[in-house]
């Protein structure tokens, strides 16, 4: 009985010194392995965007990446550093209601120094082509401009080339200036929202009713759904 408990004694001892071994073997190999990177990191993502461009000269797309990573610091730091509490509660003019904690962020944001957009740019351009620059810019605001673009060529009929280039100037001034902020989804949005008001007054301002026009394209939309089109799908007003 003795000897019984001596050998379980020794095979306990033996599972532990096992498990311990097993425990800092894969400590040992974890700590190996290179850290996983952050998504939002400005030199993960800097890496991204430049990627679509498929430079071959290694030096100009580092150049490039430092830019883009500087911008996107910058960015960040001020939306962080600079609360929408900084902004007073105070009423919107245009339509006497109390700002939201959303319109006093985007105010605040708005404030960012214009040199880290002049860096931007000026960093871009020095080794970029215009097209180039635009297929940065497309990555910042994934894609808006071309959307949006296109729901206007979906809604008004007969679109003249005055009108293309009226919407094509809107839509790419509020593609460069959406990248000074944070937040894609309200932020950005509302730079476009301010630009799609100027294109539709636009259309107002000659002879054209734009919520007809919506209204209309919309109603085509929707006969054609319930006719059984399942890809039939209203554009972004």
């Amino acid at each position: 009985m003795k000897k019984r408990y001596i050998v379980l004694a020794c095979f306990a001892a033996m599972s532990v010194s096992l498990k311990s071994f097993a425990q800092t073997d894969n400590k040992a190999a974890a700590s190996t392995q290179p850290a996983k990177k952050d998504k939002n990191d400005p030199s993960v993502r800097a890496d991204q965007f430049v990627s679509v461009l498929n430079l071959t000269d290694t030096v100009k797309a580092g150049r490039v990446k430092a830019v883009i990573a500087a911008h996107m610091a910058a960015v960040r730091d001020w939306h962080n550093s600079h609360p929408g509490t900084l902004v007073p509660e105070g009423i919107d003019p245009i339509n006497g209601k109390v700002f939201s904690a959303l319109q006093r962020q985007f105010i605040i944001d708005s404030t960012i120094p214009k040199t880290v957009h002049e860096a931007l740019m000026a960093g871009l351009r020095k080794d970029l082509t215009e097209d180039q620059v635009n297929a940065i810019l497309d990555k910042y605001t994934i894609g808006k401009y071309q959307f949006t673009f296109n729901g206007y060529k979906s809604i008004v009929p007969d679109m003249t080339q005055a009108d293309q280039d009226f919407i094509t100037k809107e839509l790419a001034q509020a593609r460069e200036e959406s990248v000074d902020y944070k937040d894609v989804k309200n932020e950005m949005s509302n730079i476009f929202k301010i630009h799609k008001t100027r294109i539709e007054d636009y259309f107002y301002g000659s002879g054209r009713n734009w919520k007809t026009m919506y209204k209309t394209y919309v109603d085509k939309v929707l006969a054609a759904k319930k006719a059984g089109d399942k890809t039939a799908a209203p554009a972004e007003n």
